[in-house]
């Protein structure tokens, strides 16, 4: 086999040229490939960032109980009351479960919230508001708050708000001015602004405010309890298996942030079966390459392999010698590209710093060990035809040419 290796070595050795050109074919090849994975799996860590990073992963919500219904003895619907608009419905035992929730592994943080609807009033301006009240110092636990600010602070006390950008400049408001919220429950307060961030979703940026958790309490007449808890996980695709973990050790409905979203799913699975064409497409590439150069190498070396064949070198040597060149030619070409790779992605910034207007790539999902392995096996099934082709080499006749 060591003899069988030396010749492998020589073969490619013998022809520097031809060698170095099959060699850079294949890097180019794997450099493609781990290029394709690192932008195809940056875009759509990029996409879940933007679209789930800043929300809740799992989110359990307090359920409003059923319409009261009076039913006469025959049967008979006799009336019914309605659900108000106004959520009256709580998790009055929230401050038990959220240690529970927090011990669950791949938690992140846990947020219990109070949230409603209210209107903000300054003078003559109204708008229509969603109020979130958070626990002072799990502000930026669910949202990054503190990311998006733009003035002030995001910090939360008794009597601060803190809105959006486009809410600000709809009511005309600045840093330390005052406006009076009033809430769905009908309960008035005078909250100073503390603070204004900017997401750069019009929506949020127009109609969400933060307060703090007492506040909300206060706005929406609730003594104790919460109306829902948002929960941020380490990896945002295991919200399924940890909602189910969480339903079995509170026995709440937690909903993972994939409920609903199908259609997300649908494009980011797209997106991936997108990329395993093209990235089978360039190994299809490397193996047509590796094949057509130990066709044409087979070809100019048939009086060679005739009197290897004439010494008594069987058929097995000589599959095993073609094999061993095409792997030594996957193997150099393999690390070659995934070096090259390597360093063209180094001066992408990391996912954790991906900004809209930037090439997404992520260099930790450029499959260099996938790659590098797959080319050689590629290498060595390319080199299978070559090797039985010349294993079949008739002695007298090659010797003879």
């Amino acid at each position: 086999m060591l003899y069988a290796l030396k010749i492998a070595t020589r073969y490619l050795t013998a022809s520097k040229a031809q060698t170095a050109l099959l060699v850079l074919g294949v890097a180019v090849g794997v450099f493609i490939f781990i290029f394709m994975s690192a932008l195809i799996g940056g875009l759509a860590e990029f996409i879940l960032s933007r679209t789930v990073g800043d929300i809740s992963h799992i989110t359990i919500e307090a359920e409003d109980a059923d319409p009261a219904i009076l039913i006469a003895p025959d049967g008979l619907v006799l009336s019914v009351i309605e659900k108000g608009r106004a959520r009256a419905a709580t998790l009055s035992d929230a401050a038990t479960f959220i240690p529970l929730i927090e011990a669950v592994a791949g938690v992140k943080a846990v947020s219990p919230q109070i949230t409603g609807a209210a209107f903000m009033k300054r003078g003559s301006l109204v708008s229509q508001v969603t109020v979130k009240g958070v626990e002072p110092g799990r502000e930026s636990a669910i949202l990054n708050l503190d990311s998006y600010l733009t003035q002030g602070s995001a910090r939360l006390g008794s009597g601060l708000v803190v809105l959006g950008q486009r809410l600000a400049d709809d009511l005309t408001l600045s840093l330390g001015q005052t406006v009076r919220l009033q809430s769905s429950a009908g309960v008035s307060m005078v909250l100073t602004l503390g603070g204004i961030y900017k997401t750069g979703n019009g929506m949020m940026d127009a109609s969400s405010i933060f307060v703090s958790l007492s506040t909300a309490r206060t706005l929406f007449s609730l003594p104790q309890g919460v109306t829902r808890i948002e929960i941020k996980l380490e990896d945002l695709n295991a919200a399924d298996a940890t909602a189910l973990r969480i339903r079995a050790l509170t026995g709440l409905d937690a909903v993972p942030w994939t409920d609903g979203a199908e259609q997300l799913m649908e494009a980011l699975s797209a997106q991936a079966q997108t990329g395993y064409f093209l990235k089978s497409f360039a190994l299809i590439t490397i193996v047509i390459g590796v094949a057509s150069a130990l066709l044409l190498s087979t070809y100019r070396r048939r009086p060679e392999i005739g009197i290897m064949r004439a010494m008594g070198a069987g058929r097995g040597f000589v599959i095993f010698v073609f094999v061993t060149q095409g792997a030594l030619v996957g193997v150099m070409g393999g690390l070659a590209g995934a070096g090259l790779g390597y360093l063209a992605l180094l001066p992408f910034p990391p996912r954790e710093a991906f900004r809209s207007g930037t090439l997404p790539m992520d260099i930790t999902q450029g499959s260099y060990g996938l790659a590098i392995t797959l080319t050689v096996l590629g290498a060595i099934l390319a080199s299978i035809l070559p090797a039985r082709a010349a294993a079949r080499v008739d002695p007298v006749t090659a010797i003879g040419q």
